[in-house]
C-alpha cells in the first residue's frame, strides 16, 4: 500500500512542477523579498545581473528596438550583442521584443517590464531542465518544450508542454484505475483472511471452546475492518454471540456484559434507518445477552432491558415477511418476561409471557420448525409452573407437564442431548411441584427419575451451572420425599445435592441462586434438625438462612425474601423450643409476621396459609410457656386462617397437618381453660387430620396425630365417669409407638412413652388395675433411659414425679 502511494505522490508532483510553467505574469516585486502569487507559488527575488543589463538600456533604444522587430528592420548586431550578456539565444532575446511590441507595453514600463520577461525566461529553462520525468516520452517532450524556450519558440514550446500535460494526464488516470484496482483486491484479501480466521472460530465453537472462539471472531472483525465496516460488523456480532453463550453456560457476568457492550456497538453501525432488519437482529441478540445476565444478577433492571430489546425487534420484523424470526422475537420475550416476573409479587408480567410463548406457537409449528416449537413448549412449560405455584388451581401445573411433554417428543436425547436434559429437568419441577400438592409420592418419584436422567446428560465440567441447577432441583424434591417418609435417607440425600450444588453456585458466579440454593440446604437443614436430639442442623439451618438473606434482599426479590423469611421463622421456631427459649421463638414470630408483608393471601394464597400455620405453631409453643392464654387463641386464629386457604381439596396433607396443630392449641387450652369443649374441638381436629395422615402415606405424621389424640382423649377421660375415653387414649398412643421407635425417633419415643404412661395411670387408678398401673411405670422408665442420657431435665423430672406417685400407689 505505501509504495502505491509514493508514486501517486510522484505523479502529483511531476504535473505541480509542470502547472509552474504556465504560472500567470506577476508584477515585478522587490529584489529582496520573496513573492507568494495568487496560486501559492513561491518565486525568486529578480536575477540582479539582469536587471543591471536592462538598465544599461534607455527606454527610446527598447522602444526603437521594438519597432525595428515589428517592422522586420535589421535590429541583429543591437540583439546580438545584448542576447550575449544576456546569456540568452538570439531568437528568445528577440522575441522578447516582440512581445513587448504586440502587448503595447507603454513606454515608461518597457524596461521593467523587459527584465521581468528576461528573468521569467530564464527561471522557465532553469525549470524545464530540472524535471525529470518518469514517462520517457513525457520527458523528450519537456526537452524539446525547453529548447523551443531557448529558441524564443514559446508557441511550440506551449504546444510541446500540451502534449506533456495530455501524456501524464493519460498516465495518472491509468495509475489512479491500477490504485483502484488493487485497493479492490487488497480489499478482497483482507475480506479472504477475514474469512478464514473467522472459519478457525467455528472450529473453536464446535469444541465448545468459546472464548477462543470469540477471540478469533475479534481478530476476524479487525482485519475485515481494513475493508469494510460493514464486514466486520458481522464478526462483531458473532464475537458477542460466542461470549454470551460462555457467560450464560459458565455463570460468568464479565463475558455477558462485554457482549451487552459489543452488540450496543453494532447498533451504532446498523441504524434501523439505514438496515432496519439487521437492526431487528442485533437487537434480538442484545435481548438474549440482557436476559442472561440478568438472570445471574439481582434485581430486574437487565431483564427489563431484555423485554425492551425484543419488543424493539419486534417493531421491524414483519410477521408476514419473516414469520419465523418474529415467533424468535416473540419467544425470547417470553424468556425474559418469565425471568422478570418470578421475581415479582404479581402475576402480570407472567402471564404476558405465557401470551409471548403461545404466539411463536403460532409460526414455530411441529411441522415447520419441530425443534424451535419443542424448545418454545418448554419455555412455556417454565412459565406455566412459575404461575401454578401461585395459584391454589393445579391446571397451569397440569399444562406445563403437558407442554414438557410435547416438546420431548421432538428434543429426544439422540437428537439434541443438552436440549432433552433441559426439558426433562423442567418437566421435574413441574412434576414435584405437582406431588407437593397431592396426597400420594408418585408424581414426586417420577420428578426424582426426571431429574436423575437430566443429570446424565448434565456433565459438571461442560455445564456446571446447568448441572449445579439440576442437583439443587433434585435437593428439593428429595427433601419433599424424605418430609414423608419415617427414614432421613432422603433427607440427608436432599443435603448432599445441596451442597453439590454450591460447589458450583458460587456467591461470586451467582449471587441469586448461591442465595436460593443456601435457603433450601436451610429448609432440609431444618427437617432433619426436628428429627434429632442435636441442635446442630437447626443452628446450621439458621445460618444458611441468614447468609441467604444477604443476597435475597427484600427490594431485589420480595418474594424470595418472604419465602426465606419463613423458613428461617421455621428454624428458629423449633430450636427455640428445644433450647426453651422464648428469645428465638420471639425471633421465629417476627419472621414469619415479615413474610406476611409480600407473601399475602392475594397474591400467593397457599404460601400464605403455610407461613399463617407456621406462625401458629410458634405462637402455640410462646404461649405454653409464658403461661398466656392470648397467645393460644392467637395461635387458634391463625390455624383457622391457614384453613380457609388450604383446604382439603386443594391440599390434603397440608390441611391435615393444620388439623394436628390447630388440635395442639385446642387441647392446652382446654386443659388451662378447664373447658371440655376446646378439648372435644381438639379431638375432632385430631380424628380429622388422621383420615389424611394415614398410616401408608404418611407414617411419622400419622404417629404424631395418633399421639395427639391420645393426650385429647386422656383429658377428657380424666373428666368422664367411664374409661372409654381413656381406654382410646391407650390405643392412640401404642399406635403411635409403632411408628416412633426409640431407634428412628429417641425423642418423640419417649414422649410418646410418657404420654402412654399417663393413660395408663390414669385407667390403672381408675379401674384399680394393678397391671395397668405396672405398665404405666415400665411406661415411664423406657422414657427416662432416654431423657436423662439426653439431660432433658423438665420431662426426667415429670417422669419421676409420676413414677414416684405409681409406686406409692403400687404398693398400697
Amino acid at each position: 500500500m505505501k509504495r502505491l502511494i509514493t508514486g501517486s505522490l510522484r505523479i502529483e508532483l511531476a504535473l505541480a512542477a509542470f502547472f509552474l510553467l504556465s504560472a500567470p505574469d506577476g508584477r515585478a516585486q522587490d529584489i529582496s523579498t520573496p513573492a507568494i502569487q495568487a496560486d501559492g507559488d513561491v518565486i525568486s527575488g529578480r536575477d540582479i545581473n539582469i536587471t543591471q543589463i536592462i538598465n544599461g538600456l534607455t527606454e527610446p533604444q527598447v522602444a526603437d528596438i521594438v519597432r525595428r522587430v515589428l517592422d522586420e528592420q535589421d535590429a541583429s548586431q543591437i540583439i546580438a550583442g545584448l542576447a550575449e550578456k544576456l546569456g540568452i539565444t538570439n531568437a528568445a532575446t528577440e522575441n522578447f521584443f516582440r512581445i513587448l511590441g504586440r502587448k503595447n507595453v507603454p513606454h515608461e514600463e518597457l524596461l521593467t517590464t523587459l527584465a521581468d520577461i528576461a528573468v521569467r525566461h530564464k527561471e522557465l529553462v532553469t525549470r524545464l531542465a530540472a524535471l525529470e520525468p518518469e514517462n520517457p516520452q513525457t520527458r523528450r517532450l519537456f526537452d524539446k518544450a525547453k529548447s523551443a524556450v531557448e529558441a524564443g519558440q514559446l508557441e511550440e514550446a506551449d504546444r510541446l508542454l500540451s502534449r506533456a500535460e495530455g501524456n501524464e494526464l493519460t498516465a495518472a488516470r491509468t495509475a489512479r484505475e491500477i490504485i483502484r484496482q488493487a485497493a479492490e483486491a487488497a480489499n478482497q484479501r483482507f475480506l479472504t483472511a477475514a474469512q478464514a480466521r473467522g472459519e478457525r472460530g467455528e472450529v473453536a465453537l464446535q469444541t465448545l471452546d468459546y472464548l477462543t472462539a470469540a477471540a478469533h471472531f475479534e481478530r476476524a472483525a479487525e482485519i475485515a475492518g481494513e475493508a469494510s465496516a460493514d464486514a466486520a460488523v458481522t464478526y462483531v456480532v458473532r464475537q458477542a454471540n460466542a461470549l454470551a453463550v460462555y457467560g450464560d453456560q459458565h455463570g460468568q457476568n464479565q463475558p455477558l456484559k462485554k457482549a451487552v457492550v459489543l452488540f450496543r456497538s453494532v447498533l451504532e453501525e446498523r441504524t434501523r434507518e439505514r438496515v432496519p432488519l439487521d437492526w431487528a437482529m442485533t437487537q434480538i441478540g442484545l435481548g438474549t445477552a440482557l436476559e442472561w445476565l440478568g438472570e445471574q444478577e439481582a434485581g430486574t433492571a437487565r431483564l427489563e432491558d431484555a423485554a425492551m430489546a425484543f419488543r424493539s425487534a419486534l417493531e421491524e420484523l414483519p410477521r408476514e415477511r419473516l414469520p419465523l424470526d418474529w415467533a424468535t422475537a416473540q419467544n425470547n420475550l417470553g424468556a425474559a418476561l418469565t425471568a422478570w416476573g418470578t421475581r415479582e409479587a404479581g402475576t402480570a408480567h407472567l402471564e404476558e409471557a405465557v401470551m409471548a410463548f403461545r404466539s411463536a406457537l403460532e409460526e414455530r409449528t411441529r411441522e415447520s420448525a419441530p425443534l424451535d416449537w419443542a424448545a418454545t413448549q418448554s419455555n412455556l412449560g417454565g412459565a406455566l409452573v412459575a404461575l401454578g405455584e401461585r395459584e391454589a388451581s393445579t391446571a397451569r401445573l397440569e399444562e406445563a407437564v403437558m407442554a414438557y411433554n410435547s416438546a420431548l417428543e421432538e428434543l429426544t436425547r439422540e437428537r439434541v442431548p443438552s436440549y432433552w436434559a433441559t426439558a426433562k429437568n423442567n418437566l421435574g419441577s413441574a412434576l414435584a411441584a405437582l406431588g407437593r400438592r397431592e396426597a400420594g409420592i408418585a408424581r414426586l418419584e417420577e420428578s426424582v427419575m426426571a431429574y436423575r436422567l437430566a443429570l446424565e446428560e448434565r456433565n459438571r465440567e461442560r455445564e456446571p451451572l446447568d448441572w449445579a441447577a439440576t442437583q439443587a432441583t433434585l435437593g428439593s424434591v428429595l427433601a419433599t420425599l424424605g418430609e414423608r417418609e419415617a427414614s432421613t435417607a432422603r433427607l440427608e440425600d436432599a443435603v448432599t445435592a445441596y451442597r453439590s450444588a454450591l460447589e458450583e453456585l458460587s456467591r461470586d458466579r451467582l449471587p441469586l441462586g448461591w442465595a436460593a440454593t443456601q435457603a433450601s440446604l436451610g429448609s432440609v437443614l431444618a427437617t432433619l434438625g426436628e428429627r434429632e436430639a442435636s441442635t446442630a442442623r437447626l443452628e446450621d439451618a439458621v445460618t444458611a438462612y441468614r447468609s441467604a438473606l444477604e443476597e435475597l434482599t427484600r427490594d431485589r426479590l420480595p418474594l424470595g425474601w418472604a419465602e426465606t423469611q419463613a423458613g428461617l421463622g421455621r428454624a428458629l421456631a423449633t430450636l427455640g423450643e428445644r433450647e426453651v427459649d422464648t428469645g428465638l421463638l420471639e425471633e421465629a414470630v417476627t419472621a414469619y409476621r415479615s413474610a406476611l408483608e409480600e407473601s399475602t393471601r392475594e397474591r400467593l394464597p397457599l404460601d400464605w396459609a403455610a407461613i399463617q400455620n407456621n406462625l401458629g405453631n410458634a405462637l402455640q409453643m410462646l404461649g405454653v410457656w409464658q403461661a398466656r392464654a392470648a397467645r393460644l387463641e392467637e395461635a387458634v386464629t391463625a390455624y383457622r386462617l391457614a384453613l380457609e386457604e388450604l383446604t382439603r381439596d386443594r391440599l390434603p396433607f397440608g390441611w391435615a397437618k393444620i388439623q394436628n396443630n390447630l388440635g395442639n392449641a385446642l387441647q392446652r387450652l382446654g386443659v388451662w381453660q378447664a373447658r371440655a369443649a376446646r378439648m372435644e374441638e381438639a379431638v375432632t381436629a385430631y380424628r380429622f387430620a388422621l383420615e389424611e395422615l394415614t398410616r401408608e402415606r404418611l407414617p411419622l405424621d400419622w404417629a404424631a396425630a395418633q399421639n395427639n389424640l391420645g393426650i385429647a382423649l386422656t383429658m377428657l377421660g380424666l373428666q368422664d365417669a367411664g374409661t372409654a375415653r381413656l381406654e382410646d387414649a391407650v390405643t392412640a398412643c401404642r399406635n403411635a409407638l409403632e411408628e416412633r421407635t426409640r431407634e428412628r425417633l429417641p425423642l418423640d419415643w419417649a414422649e410418646t412413652q410418657m404420654n402412654l404412661g399417663f393413660a395408663l395411670a390414669a385407667l390403672g387408678m381408675r379401674q384399680a388395675d394393678k397391671m395397668r398401673l405396672e405398665e404405666a411405670v415400665s411406661a415411664y422408665r423406657s422414657a427416662l433411659e432416654v431423657l436423662l442420657c439426653r439431660d432433658f431435665a423438665v420431662q426426667c423430672k415429670k417422669s419421676q414425679k409420676m413414677l414416684d406417685i405409681l409406686s406409692a400407689v403400687l404398693r398400697q
